[in-house]
């Protein structure tokens, strides 16, 4: 290999000191990392799962990548080690250990496997400046000491020329120590995130379902117990759906959790985001509509006695009404003459047959068919009662335009007898005639009321010029 020099000047010593020590202790942050990526419970968790969809093929990755990592870092350390054994050679570095340490520092001294780009093959994009080779053979670093294993100088371009780490036959890539932490901290990054998110997504999600099962578990109970079952009720239908959405939804965030996580636009740190809850928040919705159904069909139990009672009162009062709204019927017929009374239905029988087939929904327990059946009666019920009212007040008209009548008779005549014309011969006249209209049978109302006025307006007359108002 021919001889080369570090890029740019060579560092002085204490340039080389200071670099020595950064690298250190960015060898020694790398370290913990990966240690700690290595004991992750998300990492144990994904090791021991089986994997379906987006989660199988990126995990596949992240152990590929994972396994890369180390292989960088055994790189990595093997370099630093050989550039302090070059510092080490002597209290006060000469030019050519100088030169070596800059070597080591500065230029492209480790070739490494190509590490797979995101969702690439290996090889794919090599970042950082980093020149690919098309293959290569173990690195081969300078021995302690400064010499060759023959007791020749070393060639002082060996930093910048070593050969490829871990095989042969691959696509390789050659690295700075500096771009080599850089790029260990990108694989890093990627493996990490796969790491935390798929653990986040376990640690919120399946607690969550297993948690909204109890409560489904509890409202199937309940259910059972007011009779509401799966083909019988659609409350019952509705359960089986969710039971089996959970179960499925479950089985799917435990074998694929990545499929449930929602990354913000422009989020590109390890674990940036949060569960994707949107089919858990379907269930919780669709359960709690359910449980309220089944708590109002509770309620129809506990409360179905005092109801039918109250059924019962509204639809006798109807039936009361409508009774003398037919026997006000036949009077106003037989008393009022020229006059058309509206026809009085019967009974609401269709009514009072739903009552009793509620009441045999309530000896048989039969609560889901009881609750809507209630509902239905209870405004229908209340609605008979209304038209019944209605239909006494029609009936009834004409005999309240007579009673009116009569009132207005009466009030002119007492009003006359207070002035003292009560014994005024017309006076009388007008309201004998209006009197025997109104007090017989037949009575035709619309004469009646022309005799009413025809007496009103000779009153007035009569006080405003005899008596005065």
């Amino acid at each position: 290999m021919g001889v080369t020099g570090p890029p740019g000047p060579v560092m002085d010593r204490d340039e080389a000191d200071r670099a020595l020590a950064r690298l250190g202790a960015e060898h020694k942050a790398v370290e913990d990392s990966l240690l700690a990526l290595q004991d992750h419970a998300g990492r144990r968790l994904l090791e021991g799962a089986a994997l379906t969809g987006t989660t199988r093929e990126r995990w596949a990755a992240a152990e590929r990548t994972i396994a890369l990592l180390w292989t960088y870092f055994d790189a990595y350390t093997d370099a630093l080690r050989a550039a302090h054994e070059v510092r080490s050679r002597r209290r006060t570095p000469g030019s050519g250990e100088l030169a070596e340490l800059s070597g080591w520092l500065r230029a492209e001294c480790v070739t490494v496997p190509a590490a797979p780009a995101p969702g690439g093959a290996a090889g794919a994009e090599p970042s950082g400046g980093a020149d690919p080779e098309p293959d290569g053979a173990p690195p081969q670093f300078p021995p302690p000491g400064g010499m060759t294993p023959d007791g020749a100088e070393p060639d002082r371009a060996e930093p910048g020329g070593g050969g490829a780490v871990g095989g042969s036959g691959g696509p390789v890539e050659r690295f700075t120590l500096d771009r080599l932490v850089t790029r260990i901290n990108e694989l890093y990054a990627r493996s990490l995130d796969v790491v935390v998110t798929a653990e986040a997504v376990w640690s919120a999600l399946p607690a969550r379902i297993d948690l909204l099962a109890a409560e489904l578990n509890r409202t199937r109970s309940l259910a059972r117990s007011v009779g509401v079952r799966p083909g019988e009720h659609p409350a019952g239908d509705d359960l089986e759906a969710i039971t089996e959405e959970l179960t499925a939804l479950r089985a799917q965030v435990i074998s694929d959790p990545l499929a449930f996580w929602r990354r913000p636009a422009g989020s590109s740190a390890p674990g940036g985001g949060r569960p994707d809850t949107d089919r858990y928040d379907r269930a919780a919705r669709a359960l709690e509509d359910v449980r309220r159904e089944i708590e109002a069909v509770l309620q129809v139990r506990q409360d179905s006695e005092s109801r039918l009672l109250r059924l019962r009162d509204l639809l006798s009062r109807a039936d009361r009404t409508l009774a003398e709204a037919r026997t006000a019927r036949v009077e106003v017929l037989s008393k009022i003459a020229a006059t058309e009374v509206p026809v009085v239905s019967g009974p609401p029988t269709a009514l009072h047959e739903r009552l009793a087939m509620a009441a045999e929904y309530r000896r048989h327990a039969q609560w889901h068919r009881l609750s809507p059946l209630l509902e239905a009666l209870e405004r229908e019920a209340e609605d008979e009662l209304l038209r019944a009212r209605e239909s006494l007040t029609a009936v009834t008209a004409p005999l309240a335009v007579r009673a009116e009548l009569r009132g207005r008779l009466d009030a002119y005549r007492a009003r006359v007898a207070r002035h003292g014309l009560a014994d005024d011969a017309f006076l009388g006249e007008r309201y004998d005639a209006a009197r025997r209209m109104l007090w017989s049978a037949p009575c035709d109302l619309r004469a009646a009321e022309r005799a009413v006025l025809r007496y009103q307006r000779a009153a007035s007359e009569l006080l405003s010029t005899g008596g005065g108002a």
